[in-house]
Parts: C-alpha cells; sequence; structure tokens
C-alpha cells in the first residue's frame, strides 16, 4: 500500500512492551517508566491480530522491539504466532543482547530471521555507566549464543554520542575485519530524555567518515548508508535521521505496545488500533498509513513525540 506521499509501506516496528531491563540514559528516567497495568497493553493475542492485519494491508516485514522485547512474557510463542502469516517475508528483532544466553536457540527455532543488537560502547565501565543497570559481559555472552544459535550477518546499532563514545568508532569498525557483521552508526536524536542534552552531544554520522578516510562505499541497505574497509568481512552503516533526513524513503510504520499507530516516530499523531477487528482493524490502518507525514523536522527542533523512545519502539 502507499501514502499519500507515493511511498510503498512495508515494513511494521511492532512494540511488545515498554519495559526494559536496562535504564540507558538517552532513552528512559534513571527511575525507569511508570509501570502499567498489563490490561493497558496490547495482549499477545492482539499483537498477532495486529500484525497479520497490518501484513494484509501490504506489510512484507516486521521488526519486534520495545523496550526490550526479550522481558515481554511469551515473545517466544508470539515470534512463532507471527512467522505463520502467510505473505510475511521477514521477522527480525532488536534487543540489548542481554537475554540472548537463554533465548538466542528458542527465537530462531520460532522463526525470527535476522537480529539487531543494540552496543553502544565496548568498554565495561562505559557500557555500565550508559545503561545504569548493565553488564558488557551478558552482552557479549548474547552475541556469542546468537551466532551458535545460527544467526548470520548480525547487525550493532551504535548510537553515536559526542564526549561519550566517539573515542570508539575505530575500534567498532575494526570488528568487521573478521567478522560479517554490520556495525551502524545512528545519530542522537532530541527526542526523550537527552532532547535537552548539550549539542556537542549530537554529531553527524559523517563524522565516522572524517575518522576512517580509508571506508569504501559499497551499496545502500534501507536507510543505512554502507561502507566497508578495504579486505574486511563485515559492514559499517551510518544512519542520519537528523543530518541527511530518510523521510522520503520511509517504508515503515510503527504499533506501540499500547495500540496505538504511529506513521513517524517523531509525530505526536497516534492512531488508537485497540479494539479494532477485520474489516474494521484493516481498515484503520489503511488510514493511518495514508495520513503518515511527509517528513519529521529533527533539523529545526526537538521531536514532535510526547513519548520517550521506549514507549514508541526503537
Amino acid at each position: 500500500m502507499t501514502d499519500g506521499c507515493g511511498r510503498t509501506i512495508d515494513y511494521l516496528r511492532l512494540s511488545v512492551t515498554d519495559r526494559c531491563n536496562y535504564r540507558c540514559r538517552y532513552c528512559m528516567p534513571e527511575e525507569g517508566v511508570c509501570k502499567r497495568e498489563h490490561r493497558e497493553m496490547l495482549t499477545l493475542e492482539e499483537l498477532a491480530e495486529v500484525a497479520a492485519a497490518c501484513v494484509g494491508c501490504g506489510v512484507r516485514k516486521i521488526r519486534l522491539t520495545g523496550g526490550e522485547p526479550l522481558v515481554r512474557r511469551g515473545i517466544v510463542e508470539l515470534c512463532r504466532q507471527l512467522r505463520a502469516i502467510p505473505d510475511l517475508r521477514e521477522l527480525c528483532l532488536t534487543t540489548n543482547g542481554s537475554l540472548l544466553p537463554d533465548l538466542a536457540a528458542p527465537l530462531r527455532a520460532a522463526g525470527v530471521d535476522r537480529l539487531n543488537i543494540s552496543l553502544d560502547t565496548l568498554r565495561p565501565e562505559r557500557f555500565a555507566q550508559m545503561t545504569r543497570l548493565g553488564q558488557l559481559s551478558d552482552v557479549l555472552e548474547g552475541i556469542r549464543a546468537a551466532e551458535d544459535a545460527g544467526f548470520r550477518d548480525l547487525k550493532f546499532d551504535t548510537v553515536l554520542i559526542g564526549g561519550f563514545n566517539d573515542d570508539e568508532i575505530a575500534d567498532f569498525a575494526a570488528l568487521t575485519r573478521d567478522h560479517p557483521w554490520e556495525m551502524r552508526f545512528i545519530e542522537l536524536m532530541p527526542m526523550g530524555p537527552c532532547a535537552d542534552w548539550d549539542r556537542a552531544c549530537f554529531l553527524s554520522a559523517d563524522t565516522v567518515l572524517e575518522r576512517l578516510p580509508e571506508l569504501e562505499q559499497i551499496e545502500s541497505s534501507g536507510v543505512a548508508r554502507r561502507y566497508r574497509l578495504p579486505g574486511a568481512a563485515g559492514t559499517i552503516g551510518l544512519i542520519s535521521p537528523v543530518s541527511h533526513d530518510f523521510c522520503a524513503d520511509c517504508r515503515r510504520i510503527r504499533v506501540t505496545a499500547d495500540g496505538k499507530l504511529k506513521g513517524c516516530l517523531h509525530s505526536a499523531e497516534e492512531l488508537p488500533l485497540r479494539g479494532l477487528h477485520g474489516a474494521e482493524l484493516e481498515d484503520a490502518i489503511r488510514r493511518g498509513i495514508a495520513q503518515k507525514p511527509a517528513r519529521h523536522h529533527l533539523s529545526e527542533r526537538k521531536s514532535d513525540t510526547p513519548r520517550n523512545m521506549n514507549q514508541i519502539g526503537g
């Protein structure tokens, strides 16, 4: 299905929870989120119903997000249900990786095709500082478990933050020399807890090109401009929602864990889906797609959404 700007919408980011076992400083307040009652959130059955309706409207790729999706009880069974939806071509999941030691193999068996792992630093003390609750060793163990379970070509998402991890750009890139991974640098976006951070924290992804002039450009993939170090097994991706917005090519919609359809991550507009079924649900999804905003305005002001990232889905 196409939206009002003629963009083909075939990608759903489906949040299964707003909870997380970390408290990353740019994403969540230190005290965590106000815990909402289970009855306020979509059930597993409702999540599967919304996903199937979106596929009926032309979605072919679903990415499960959170918060941290692996803290959602029943996540493996949900993946199994989604994988059984006819015409769904790709089922992916974004995670902080800490729970993969126990869940990587079950997720793979349930039909998850690909994992993205969030990883903002390779230094244990910085990791603890950023996540407030996490240990880097858990994520490293999760990466090993993912590969042992058969997940190939892992993607790692690193939020680029000036004064925090920009001195690790070369270290992240070096991981691609021997591993068929894609290390993706994502610009920090002015939303949620970091909206009022010092401007020096907000670096253009082009900083990576300045620090690594030996990078060779290769074909893009989705919203990522991609590069390779000479002779490397893996790749480097640059995702630039602020400095080089990709709104004209955006093909995604989002559904929050409490059942709101968002045409844009940064829009305040939301369309409630909970309680709708069958043709009524599909009609609402089509209406949400048709009303998808033409672009965001991050180059001009803070994000318009009143939600933190964990309340929308990464």
